[in-house]
């Protein structure tokens, strides 16, 4: 509940209720700070559990399940043709969140975080009011505090149509029914995977991008399997250099106007998907009566401690500056709160963040890029092992997978590693693990890896660098 309009003091006021903030919440609790959790929402957990990474792969669960069913015949098994069932898998998603935000908001009871739902503004940087929904308010006073209110989807200028057919993504994930033809505009992460679950329900999807790739700054050659894959998908085509520059409501659905290399044949669609980025959510919080700057992005500027221009206030999470991702976020939020509570030596000093896209095939990364290092004119030395000659994934049927090691040519240092496939976003972490490490490509090589595995093709590419891939 909120506070009275009397001032309540604490150790701690974390605003925001998301993976970074509620880490940071019970990581202080944990070092016997007083805590106060502000989230305005009704449940915990914040964009990624509510309403982004968490309801999204459950979705992307089921349409893995469909993918499976539809290619089972190949395989010695035969399905009646799967009937879909709105209703109930809403529930589903709806019962995987329920269950996450329970279990968040029991380990802040646990852990004796208070927590206080509504809507924290900065009066100075020592106060925040807290409003709740019924507006009735009341004034916490804090020793230190971590803004931790995540990110919000930019919308595009040009399209300002008040249509309930136009959707971001978290209008997707609603799923109010499956439209004959839907637009996603944006080719990136949020929009591929969304349009890949619309795909399997049978919508005819349409993908329009700006720039001239999907995923813009992925490796051509870890892209290339995805690609082949939404060219089956996608039955609109995926449109590339393209931009939507008009929308409007029509009897027969929403007409769209294209402009550019590869725009689309048809222009009405039943509904719209934008997902073109996320911007961060600083809004009306009261910054301006503090001394936290922005910088020119609107990103809160920190230190490698998460501590802002404000000595009293940390920031972490999408507000701090790409990349926006929930595992940098519970990183800083853990960061951020051992500082506070009096390790002055703790540093984010991460130089291997993942990113994964959890398409069909899955896409995953980390470290340095191939792209990046020709940039950078860096000396390296690439090797990579179709999924053809793995065991595991042939005996899966997904052999269209790819392992990709990028090494310093002349320490053999592993700077990047690059997955696509079948289970790459639960892979790459030993990706991550060896550049944290600082291994080599002789670590690699020489760790035992199991038989069949998919993780095995690790150690093939390791073996690439020397003698040669047993496979």
């Amino acid at each position: 509940m909120v506070v009275g309009e009397f001032a309540q003091e604490t150790d701690l006021v974390v605003i925001g209720g998301g993976p970074g903030g509620y880490t940071a919440a019970l990581r202080a609790a944990a070092q016997k700070q007083k805590v106060i959790l502000v989230d305005e929402n009704a449940q915990l957990g914040g964009v990624c559990l509510r309403v982004g990474c968490i309801p999204s792969k459950a979705l992307l669960h089921v349409a893995d399940i469909l993918h499976v069913a539809e290619t089972a015949q190949e395989k010695g098994l035969e399905f009646a043709k799967p009937k879909i069932n709105l209703e109930a898998m809403r529930a589903y998603k709806n019962s995987v969140i329920d269950k996450l935000a329970g279990g968040v908001a029991g380990l802040c009871k646990n852990s004796k975080v208070e927590v206080i739902k509504g809507r924290a503004t900065f009066l100075s940087s020592k106060e925040v009011r807290i409003t709740d929904s019924m507006s009735t308010s009341g004034r916490v006073r804090f020793k230190r505090a971590i803004i931790a209110t995540g990110s919000v989807p930019i919308r595009i200028p040009n399209i300002n149509i008040d249509d309930p057919r136009v959707m971001d993504s978290s209008g997707a994930l609603d799923l109010a029914d499956v439209p004959k033809k839907l637009l996603v505009i944006g080719g990136g992460y949020i929009g591929l995977e969304l349009g890949q679950v619309y795909a399997a329900l049978g919508s005819e999807v349409t993908v329009v991008e700006m720039l001239d790739s999907i995923l813009m700054g992925l490796d051509g050659d870890l892209a290339r399997p995805l690609s082949r894959r939404l060219q089956q998908q996608f039955t609109g085509g995926t449109h590339l250099k393209t931009k939507v520059t008009r929308v409007q409501a029509a009897t027969e659905g929403l007409q769209v106007t294209f402009e550019g290399e590869g725009k689309p044949t048809g222009n009405i669609y039943d509904r719209i998907l934008v997902s073109v980025g996320r911007k961060p959510n600083t809004a009306e919080l009261g910054l301006e009566n503090t001394d936290v700057k922005l910088n020119e992005k609107g990103f809160v500027q920190v230190d490698n401690q998460l501590r802002t221009s404000d000595q009293r206030i940390f920031a972490i999470g999408d507000i701090v500056g790409n990349p926006l991702l929930a595992h940098k976020a519970i990183r800083e939020g853990k960061v951020a709160a051992d500082v506070i509570a009096g390790q002055s030596k703790v540093v984010f000093d991460n130089v291997a963040i993942p990113a994964v896209v959890f398409t069909d095939p899955e896409v995953a990364w980390v470290g340095i890029t191939e792209k990046e290092a020709k940039t950078q004119q860096l000396n390296i030395i690439v090797k990579k092992m179709p999924w053809g000659g793995s065991g595991r994934a042939v005996s899966l049927g997904r052999p269209e997978g790819l392992t990709k090691i990028i090494a310093d040519a002349k320490t053999q240092r592993v700077l990047g590693v690059g997955i696509t496939g079948s289970h790459a976003g639960e892979m790459i972490a030993e990706g991550a693990l060896a550049i944290e490490m600082g291994a080599t490509i002789e670590d690699i090589a020489m760790t035992i890896h199991p038989h069949p595995t998919l993780s095995e093709t690790y150690q093939d590419v390791a073996d690439m660098f020397g003698v040669g891939a047993v496979h």
